[in-house]
């Protein structure tokens, strides 16, 4: 593991709890001589005493990267990330899947990460690209899931789907989740697809509200491509990435999604397992 030497911070603004816990962070690793990255959307201002970057520099230049929010907050970073940096979520709300330490944890457990005393999860990543006429118009990396859906209208859409060139099926349907097994707990967990331990190494593709009740979903491996081609005559369908970036679709566009090159590592609670953070968000074992 690499020594930290840069952190960088990435804080829900409009969670006062969450700014209070950053500038307790803040101090902490400035009486370590660490330097200290501030996402710029945090809000704190340059009263914090620390360089204020956006997302991208922070990910670039941060040896560790610090989430203080939710799920939501830790997708919005780590897309920009790679297997080097290790992410370190603290929820200041429910415990989530992603950012499984909560705010009573999170000061010694950055103790212990600054120390090199954590073990991190590599969690499999997407690659997509979106064309048009044989023209690419986009790259998306995603950690959870690239989802094509309807747009605008509630109606259903049709898109043929093919596995390594070899075609699947067409379906009729409010359209399709290519999710990773840490996706597997969000969006396609609601369109019925299977809960995968994360750090399984497969990819789960799942249809969502099939006019076809056989149309189930499907486990790839992982070093499949997915290749989702949207109907001619379509012309009210989106592409959306990790539930955060949205593109509008046109007929005939091709989305192709294979794994991506790099994981994204989370640091791991040494008190919580995975199935402790089931049973929590799900309700498991309650009365």
């Amino acid at each position: 593991m690499a020594r930290i030497r840069t952190v960088g911070l990435v804080v829900k603004r409009d969670r006062p709890r969450a700014v209070r816990l950053a500038k307790r962070m803040i101090a902490w690793l400035r009486r370590r001589g660490l330097r200290v990255l501030l996402d710029v959307e945090a809000g704190l201002g340059d009263g914090a005493g620390v360089d204020t970057v956006d997302k991208d520099r922070l990910a670039r230049e941060a040896n560790l990267i610090v989430v203080l929010g939710g799920d939501g907050t830790l997708l919005s970073i780590a897309r920009r990330t790679d297997m080097r940096v290790p992410i370190l979520g603290v929820n200041l709300g429910e415990l989530g899947f992603l950012t499984e330490i909560v705010e009573g944890e999170a000061m010694p457990m950055l103790a212990r990460v600054v120390a090199g005393k954590y073990e991190p999860d590599r969690r499999l990543t997407l690659a997509a690209t979106l064309e048009r006429a044989d023209r690419r118009l986009g790259s998306f990396r995603a950690l959870n899931d690239v989802v094509v859906t309807n747009g605008a209208h509630a109606r259903i859409i049709e898109f043929s789907v093919s596995v390594d060139g070899l075609p699947l099926t067409t379906y009729h349907a409010d359209g399709i989740i290519v999710a990773t097994p840490t996706g597997s707990t969000a969006y396609a967990l609601s369109a019925g697809g299977p809960i995968v331990e994360p750090t399984a190494e497969v990819l789960l593709l799942c249809p969502i509200s099939p006019h076809t009740l056989t149309n189930r979903p499907v486990v790839l491996r992982p070093g499949a491509a997915v290749r989702i081609a949207i109907a001619r005559r379509e012309h009210d369908a989106m592409l959306t990435i990790d539930g955060q970036e949205a593109r509008r679709l046109a007929g005939g566009d091709v989305v192709s999604v294979r794994r991506g090159r790099s994981p994204v590592s989370l640091v791991r609670s040494p008190d919580r397992t995975y199935y402790d953070v089931l049973r929590s968000k799900l309700g498991w074992g309650g009365r």
